[in-house]
């Protein structure tokens, strides 16, 4: 299958058409369980889709799949699709961190599996402060928040930061090899950042895989474009189709508490 796609030149009118390759579509299983601090967590939602051609805007959404997630004391936990909509349901999940989940998709006879631990967080503490001089040269406006890493324990973090300024989520994967047990900081900066201006942070537990997946993942995206666009490359996270291992599926089953703050510039 081949997918016409056009270039604009600003130098000349002329259309030029280039046909791609397109490969077969495959299946992308968005199982990111996140459990916000303060909330139960029974309100859960996996997405299925496909992979679609490099320059389309949309992806086909799949229906007709049963899924469900398993404790280790093998409570099951079943999503109801939202129907054609490819957004599957749980109102009834109960997390609990350091528990292991395994996730069971089936869909048109084939059955997909992944299992994986619920990851705790600290809280992103009170004190984010506010520099008007930050960033490499010293011209945008940086804010700096704070949070306590556990120094009995190997940790990773996935830090999600959404501004108005921005296109798409600010993503950071960090790992506390170098800090263990300390207070960490993270920043974010943009010159065009205004008084008024409403940050979000998310910070999110991950394990040491995930960690390593995400990494993957930001290479092949790049830097500007945001974690979950179309990428140059196949990075592939922990699901296995048990029926035909080759007719993989993309996507990630991962289980995270999540600290959330707001802060707005000054």
């Amino acid at each position: 299958m081949v997918v016409p796609s056009f270039f604009f030149l600003l130098s000349c009118t002329k259309v030029v058409e280039v046909d791609l390759e397109t490969a077969a579509p495959k299946l992308v299983i968005d199982a990111s369980i996140d459990w916000v601090k303060g909330t139960t967590g029974n309100e859960q939602k996996i997405k299925l889709s496909t992979t679609t051609g490099y320059y389309s805007t949309e992806f086909p959404t799949v229906s007709g799949a049963d899924i469900v997630i398993t404790n280790s004391a093998n409570t099951v936990f079943s999503f109801t699709e939202n129907p054609g909509t490819g957004e599957y349901i749980c109102s009834n999940f109960h997390p609990v961190i350091g528990e292991t989940y395994t996730l069971k998709v089936v869909l048109n006879g084939e059955t997909y599996t992944a299992t994986e631990t619920c990851i705790g967080v600290p809280d992103i503490e009170k004190n984010i402060t506010q520099n008007n001089n930050g960033g490499f040269g010293g011209d945008e406006v940086e804010i700096t928040y704070y949070y306590q890493d556990n120094g009995n324990e190997e940790n990773h973090y996935l830090h999600r930061i959404l501004s108005p300024v921005s296109k798409f989520p600010d993503y950071k994967a960090k790992d506390d090899k170098n800090t263990q047990g300390n207070l960490m900081q993270e920043y974010f900066s943009d010159e065009d950042l205004k008084t008024g201006d409403l940050i979000n942070i998310r910070l999110y537990g991950i394990s040491r895989r995930y960690y390593d997946y995400f990494r993957k993942l930001l290479a092949a995206s790049g830097a500007g474009n945001g974690p979950f666009q179309t990428t140059p490359g196949s990075v592939r996270g922990n699901i296995i189709n048990e029926t035909h291992v080759a007719n993989f599926a993309y996507g990630y089953f991962r289980l995270s508490e999540v600290a959330v703050k707001d802060y707005t510039i000054q």
